[in-house]
């Protein structure tokens, strides 16, 4: 069933508009959610399966390194055949996918798998948010933006919640299963989703860019990983000539897949830039500190999914207020302003893992969780507002492919960095300081971010027309 949008939109209490945003929330949930989960889930994964830490990296940057690679190839796909049902095709592949990351004997068979629902998720994240933005009306975009947002984020915070309830309870195969009945509800309420597209897309799609980009971030990624292996070195080179390649294709091909002249505008490119270091260490924040309190604090896989419930807590009842408040005095403030208090939630977890819950996790998990919720929204209504509505498809695209590339790069170069390595991460004498390290590296790039929000975003994007 297509249904078509009336003229300027659908109204976001309408029965539409419900629809739209409940498809919308449900289906970006599922990949923000299969984004987190698995991290609570890698020490039962690694027992079972025999995985070695680079093995387990990869379980959590296949996915990531798909999904990156490609969503901007989704973006642009949905804009041209039509979100909804982009979208719905991306949710049935991410099913299959799942499905196989369930079943996986070996982990060389799960990281295909995990890189196969990042296909799919793809072609799914953009269109989720694409869909809003291209049905519901102007006046209604920023709420249901928030909307979006809120909960959205909810499920990445969920997910180590959900992970150590199902691998306590019944097996780490369960935090991939579990998404097959989420997959088939987001299908059945995609089915009232109005279908939008972009009237001006381009005839034909980018598959240089798409290898291209690919093949820059596969490489970086697999340096990172491998660091001090034989091949690192030519897999460093092939990525940073990868990404070389894939701007000067973008610059001069007639229907690029990543829009050049979305990035001249400041606010735009700042949005995007603030995206990579916030993610980078949203992402390395919960993969380093679900390892410490199992490792070194003798949590079980349940209580590690617990201490993260402050977060989701707080963005369940403030991740909308952060985004009216960016509506009602700018973006700039709370994008300057949630990076640092999320830095200070950090500083706070250093003692995570040897001191009681309640002194070493719960208060800098709950200010963490403040300034994420103070800022979430307000950041992806930025980078929207910033970009042409036609564009709806890439600029979510290009907001999502950061974001998980900041994730994908942190989780990548961290461990390294910090001296971990191996089977080391299962020592907690070696863990706990390599944690002490990573935590410092990730208030570092959140301070960045918030200094580099406070420099560069205009106050009033918001507010600004729609080009």
């Amino acid at each position: 069933m297509t249904v078509e949008p009336a003229a300027g939109g659908v109204a976001r209490s309408s029965p539409a508009g419900r629809r739209v945003v409940a498809a919308a929330v449900l289906g970006s949930g599922l990949t923000m959610l299969d984004g987190t989960v698995v991290n609570v889930a890698l020490r039962s994964i690694g027992e079972d399966l025999d995985a070695s830490l680079a093995q387990l990296q990869w379980v959590t940057n296949g996915y990531l390194l798909a999904l990156a690679s490609l969503i901007l190839l989704g973006g642009s796909l949905g804009d041209r055949l039509g979100r909804r049902r982009v979208f719905v095709a991306g949710t049935i592949g991410f099913a299959l996918a799942s499905l196989l990351c369930g079943l996986a004997p070996t982990p060389e068979v799960l990281v295909a798998a995990r890189v196969a629902q990042g296909v799919a998720a793809a072609a799914l994240a953009p269109g989720s948010l694409a869909m809003i933005q291209g049905a519901v009306r102007p006046a209604d975009r920023a709420a249901a933006i928030g909307t979006w947002t809120g909960l959205g984020a909810i499920a990445a915070a969920a997910g180590p919640f959900v992970g150590g309830l199902l691998v306590d309870h019944a097996s780490w195969r369960w935090v991939f299963l579990v998404n097959l009945p989420l997959a088939a509800a987001t299908v059945w309420l995609a089915r009232g989703v109005p279908e939008t597209r972009d009237p001006h897309a381009a005839p034909r799609l980018d598959w240089a860019g798409a290898a291209l980009a690919t093949l820059g971030l596969a490489g970086a990624t697999y340096a990172l990983i491998e660091w001090g292996r034989p091949l690192a070195p030519a897999a460093a080179a092939v990525g940073v000539a990868g990404l070389v390649a894939f701007v000067v294709v973008e610059r001069r091909e007639r229907w690029p897949m990543l829009e050049p002249g979305l990035f001249a505008d400041r606010t735009f490119a700042a949005a995007n830039a603030m995206t990579l270091l916030v993610y980078g260490a949203l992402g390395a924040m919960t993969f380093f500190l679900t390892l410490q309190l199992q490792v070194v604090g003798g949590y079980t896989a349940l209580q590690a999914g617990l201490a993260s419930l402050p977060l989701t807590v707080c963005m369940l009842l403030l991740a909308s207020r952060g985004g009216a408040l960016g509506a009602r005095t700018g973006p700039r403030l709370p994008l300057s302003l949630g990076p640092l208090v999320m830095a200070a939630g950090v500083l706070l977890l250093l003692g995570a893992g040897e001191r009681p819950y309640v002194v070493g996790v719960l208060p800098g998990i709950t200010v963490f969780g403040l300034g994420l919720a103070l800022l979430v929204a307000p950041l992806t209504a930025t980078v929207l507002a910033a970009a042409p509505d036609e564009h709806a498809g890439v600029a979510s695209g290009v907001s999502n492919a950061v974001a998980r590339a900041g994730t994908l790069l942190a989780v990548a170069a961290l461990p390294m960095a910090v001296g971990l390595g191996g089977e080391e991460y299962a020592d907690p004498a070696l863990l706990d300081p390599a944690f002490g390290r990573a935590m410092l590296a990730c208030a570092g790039l959140l301070v960045a971010g918030g200094v580099l929000s406070w420099l560069t975003v205009r106050a009033d994007v918001l507010r600004a027309p729609v080009r």
